[in-house]
């Protein structure tokens, strides 16, 4: 039997000791058997020593592309639908895609100044009925603050489906009452 505390006589069983990480063992010179080359920094470009600085340009982002005609005309028509979901599409669609396509921009800004009207409309409803209840004794509520929102919801969701339909088929829309918001 062996003494646990005694190393084996054959060398079996023994670890070279731990080095701490992205050193290189004692004495092994770089490119030697044994040797552990340096590490490269996350992001850093191979062939550039470790502690460089790329230059800004390397990192840069290219611009987006711009449309095609045919998306320029989908996502046109999309900031229109988007009215039905309320103004939110219409203005995501607007800053992502004003840069990118002509269509897109003049479409989106129409159906997002749409989405904004209709909005303060639906608002001074329901602030008049609110006034107007309180004298009227609830007729009023009902009317300004029930019927005129459903009946302004009703008139967003036809005039949306007509500038989508409008501007998929190739043309453009206008909404009958639009203040420009943003022009």
């Amino acid at each position: 039997m062996s003494d646990p505390n005694q190393p084996p006589a054959d060398g079996q069983g023994e670890q070279p000791p731990q080095q701490p990480y992205g050193q290189q063992p004692s004495g092994a010179a770089p490119g030697q058997p044994g040797a552990v080359p340096p590490q490269q920094p996350y992001g850093a470009p191979a062939g550039q020593p470790a502690g460089a600085v790329p230059p800004p340009q390397q990192y840069a982002s290219a611009a987006a592309a711009p449309l095609d005609p045919a998306q320029d005309k989908q996502w046109a028509s999309f900031a229109h639908l988007g009215g039905i979901l309320w103004f939110l599409p219409s203005l995501i669609i607007w800053l992502v895609f004003k840069d990118r396509g002509q269509l897109t921009n003049q479409e989106a800004k129409e159906a997002l100044n749409w989405q904004i009207t209709w909005i303060l409309a639906w608002v001074v409803s329901q602030i008049l009925g609110v006034i107007i209840g309180t004298f009227t004794f609830g007729i009023g509520y009902l009317l300004f603050s029930l019927l005129i929102p459903w009946v302004l919801y009703i008139i967003n969701l036809v005039f949306s489906i007509l500038g989508f339909v409008r501007v998929n088929s190739g043309g453009t829309y206008r909404y009958p009452l639009n203040f420009r918001f943003i022009k």
